[in-house]
């Protein structure tokens, strides 16, 4: 069998294999898969979390729920012992931010000797990064979360890069998408894709208007994953997608997920041109032929409040 083919078959049995587990994870239980090279998902308990580690220490992108942060510091010392150096927040919601405190405060940040010598902390607890408007969205809730857990290092620009454990790893800011400090994380050597919520796989996007979200955003975010990602063969395998929530993903996948965005945002924008109201536009079923694969009618986010937020983003364009 060919080295591109082996390849193939793993990537296609990890999404497979990710995709079971989810499903039989309790309340509160966490799994750990590889994904590529020195790349790890951990699934369960809020959204996805990425680890990467090497030589340089630990990298991590979202940290779950604030209940499982124990589980998930315990899952990430299974997978590496090395110090955590960087915790990278897609963005703000607490199923992605809840374990900050906890895992920072684990870590170390890289610090030249001066620094070190000059200022007695500056070495405690690992750098968070976030877009500017994470800082500002946790920062101005009524009941902030802690201030350990805020992020350290800001971006206000399109992209950050930061070069770690032999790779570079670029921070792409999305506008306007799921919220308004949305957040890429390209492993550009390992060929990996963290996107946070703009992408998942468990149902339709949560976009939150609110929150300076919206359907325009998201389609444009998932463009740019596509930008990204290069599939290995018969479009299968290449680029490996990790979502916000819901199993492994490729290209593939991606295109699908854009696809299904854009024919219900072009048949609910249809809609608003034509005067209809929300109650008018739910009732007409903009989604049902995507029911069965994404809707919801009851949880945390049915496919009537994804309907009701695509109309409010639309009608405000």
């Amino acid at each position: 069998m060919s080295t591109r083919k082996y390849r193939l078959l793993a990537a296609l049995g990890a999404l497979v294999a990710t995709s079971a587990t989810a499903q039989e994870l309790g309340p509160g239980e966490l799994a750990i898969w590889p994904v590529r090279d020195d790349i790890y998902m951990v699934v369960g308990a809020g959204g996805n979390t990425t680890v990467q580690v090497g030589k340089n220490g630990v990298l991590i992108v979202d940290t779950k729920l604030a209940t499982a942060a124990d589980s998930l510091l315990a899952a990430i010392r299974k997978i590496s012992t090395a110090p955590i150096r960087y915790v990278i927040n897609t963005h703000w919601h607490p199923d992605h931010i809840g374990g900050n405190e906890l895992v920072a405060n684990a870590g170390s940040t890289i610090a030249g000797g001066n620094v070190s010598g000059a200022i007695a902390d500056a070495g405690e607890g690992a750098a968070v990064i976030a877009h500017e408007n994470v800082l500002l969205r946790m920062s101005g809730q009524p009941t902030p979360p802690a201030f350990e857990a805020w992020p350290t290092v800001t971006l206000f620009m399109p992209q950050k890069d930061i070069f770690f454990n032999g790779e570079a790893v670029q921070i792409l800011h999305q506008p306007a998408a799921h919220t308004d400090g949305d957040s890429l994380v390209f492993f550009r050597r390992s060929d990996v894709i963290s996107t946070g919520d703009v992408f998942t796989t468990t149902g339709y996007p949560v976009i939150r208007p609110e929150d300076g979200g919206g359907i325009k955003g998201v389609i444009a975010a998932l463009n740019h994953v596509i930008e990204l990602t290069v599939p290995a063969e018969k479009q299968e395998g290449g680029t490996l997608v990790i979502p916000g929530h819901g199993r492994l993903a490729d290209e593939a996948d991606v295109v699908e997920y854009r696809d299904m965005v854009t024919i219900i945002r072009d048949r609910i924008r249809s809609m608003v041109d034509m005067g209809m109201t929300l109650r008018q536009v739910q009732a007409a079923k903009p989604t049902q032929d995507y029911d069965g694969r994404y809707g919801a009618t009851s949880g945390f986010w049915t496919t009537e409040q994804f309907v009701a937020a695509a109309y409010e983003s639309l009608s405000n364009e």
